[in-house]
């Protein structure tokens, strides 16, 4: 089980985050990025898994710049709610809070991101902006970003049932980004979220974990100091 604390943040603001250390000396860090529900239990336990398998990990509490302690469900009100919260934190202060929680957890070792939903779209950018090898994991708001280059490997997730990344999105990101692994799987959106059984795929969703555990031993913990 992991543990609430406050980083600092760009001028100086303080955000909550939930970190989770492992039992043994950390194979590296990950950052974990929200969905657009906040840092709830289904994040949680995300983190808790990171650190299960070797990594100190973090995630960071982005809507506390608006509100604190955000914890959404997954009804029409939350998604609504989680809308407007993530377009008034916009991108750019994420990826700061990314930055912050990345440097708080600095003597992990090498540092990745893992994001989800809007997540995987911060963490395509931190793997642009921050230079942090990241697995994006359904980013809906990918593709603007697409004509950027990041500067470290990432790792994408898609659902081929998710309409909000038609299969000509999935392609964009091929197109554009040859080098980097894509991966589909015959699910829905948020496939991984293994809270919610209308998006749950459980075999799609044990192998992008799979994957995405094989990714950060290649480019965290095989290379740690």
């Amino acid at each position: 089980m992991g543990t609430t604390i406050q980083i600092q943040t760009e001028g100086m603001h303080c955000i909550g985050a939930y970190l989770a250390q492992p039992q043994d000396r950390a194979k590296g860090g990950v950052v974990v990025v929200q969905e657009i529900f906040g840092v709830n239990a289904h994040i949680r336990s995300l983190v808790d898994r990171f650190a299960g398998h070797g990594y100190t990990a973090i995630a960071p509490a982005f809507f506390d710049h608006v509100e604190t302690g955000v914890e959404l469900a997954y009804d029409p009100a939350a998604y609504a709610k989680g809308r407007a919260l993530v377009a008034e934190v916009g991108f750019d202060r994420a990826i700061a809070d990314v930055a912050s929680a990345a440097e708080s957890i600095r003597s992990a070792g090498r540092i990745g991101v893992v994001g989800y939903c809007w997540g995987g779209t911060v963490a395509l950018l931190a793997a642009i902006r921050l230079g942090l090898p990241a697995v994006s994991c359904y980013g809906a708001r990918n593709l603007p970003f697409l004509g950027e280059r990041p500067r470290a490997p990432v790792q994408f997730h898609f659902g081929e049932r998710d309409a909000s990344i038609p299969p000509e999105a999935v392609a964009k990101h091929r197109a554009a980004l040859p080098e980097m692994e894509i991966y589909t799987y015959p699910a829905d959106h948020a496939f991984l979220r293994d809270c919610d059984p209308a998006h749950y795929d459980a075999p799609s969703a044990q192998l992008a974990w799979q994957r995405t555990l094989a990714f950060l031993d290649r480019h965290l913990a095989t290379n740690a100091p």
